[in-house]
C-alpha cells in the first residue's frame, strides 16, 4: 500500500467520523435541545397554537384562518365570517398563497365586485359599508384576522341568528381586538375563530 492511498483512507476515516459525530450532535442532540426548550418556555407556540373547544376537542389554530361555511360553502349567518382565501381550496395551509393578481385585473375586478354584493345583502349593509378586507385576500391567504370595520357590519347579522343581544356580540368583538403589536406595528385585528368560539361559550 502506497502513501496516496494510506493518506486518502485515514482522510475518508476522519471525514467519516467527522460526518458522523455532526450528525449526532447537530442533526439529533441539536434538535432535542430545540424541542425541548419550545415545549418548555413555549409549549402553546411549539405546538402550533391549537384552540380547543369547551368538550376539549381541536377546532383550530389562532394563527391559521378557516372558513364557517356549511358543506356546501355557504357562510353560517351565526358565526362571523373570515375574509376570502386564495389559499389553495380556501386556507390549505400546504398551499399558503395569494392571488398574483394585479389592482388592474379584471378577474379581481370581478371578483371584487361580486363578493362586495354578496357580502352586503349578507349582512344587510350598503355596498360603501363593506371593508376592503372583505373582499381581498391576503398575500399568504391564511390570515385569521379580519379588520374591526368587517366585524362591525357582522354584529347585527349573528345577534339576529343567535337570538342574543346585539351589545353582547358588540362586547365580545371588542374583547377580542387585538392592539397594534408594540402600540404602533401594523391595525387593530379580531380573530376570527377565537371569537366564534367566544359565541359558542357564550349560549352554553
Amino acid at each position: 500500500m502506497n502513501a496516496a492511498t494510506r493518506n486518502g483512507g485515514r482522510t475518508l476515516w476522519v471525514a467519516t467520523r467527522a460526518l458522523l459525530l455532526f450528525t449526532v450532535v447537530l442533526g439529533v442532540g441539536y434538535t432535542m435541545l430545540i424541542t425541548a426548550i419550545g415545549q418548555l418556555a413555549f409549549p402553546a407556540q411549539a405546538n402550533g397554537t391549537l384552540l380547543t373547544a369547551e368538550n376539549g376537542d381541536v377546532v383550530g389554530s389562532s394563527l391559521i384562518g378557516q372558513s364557517f361555511t356549511d358543506e356546501d360553502g355557504t357562510p353560517l349567518p351565526e358565526y362571523f365570517q373570515s375574509r376570502p382565501s386564495a389559499a389553495g381550496d380556501g386556507y390549505d395551509g400546504t398551499s399558503s398563497s395569494g392571488t398574483n393578481q394585479g389592482p388592474e385585473n379584471e378577474d379581481l375586478i370581478t371578483a371584487i365586485r361580486e363578493r362586495k354584493a354578496q357580502i352586503a345583502e349578507f349582512n344587510g349593509v350598503t355596498e360603501a359599508e363593506v371593508p376592503a378586507d372583505a373582499v381581498t385576500s391576503s398575500s399568504s391567504g391564511l390570515d385569521p384576522h379580519i379588520s374591526p370595520a368587517y366585524a362591525a357590519i357582522q354584529i347585527d347579522r349573528v345577534a339576529e341568528a343567535r337570538e342574543i343581544a346585539a351589545e353582547q356580540v358588540r362586547e365580545l368583538v371588542a374583547a377580542h381586538t387585538q392592539d397594534p403589536d408594540a402600540g404602533y406595528l401594523g391595525e387593530p385585528r379580531v380573530n376570527v375563530l377565537e371569537l366564534n368560539l367566544a359565541l359558542d361559550e357564550l349560549e352554553d
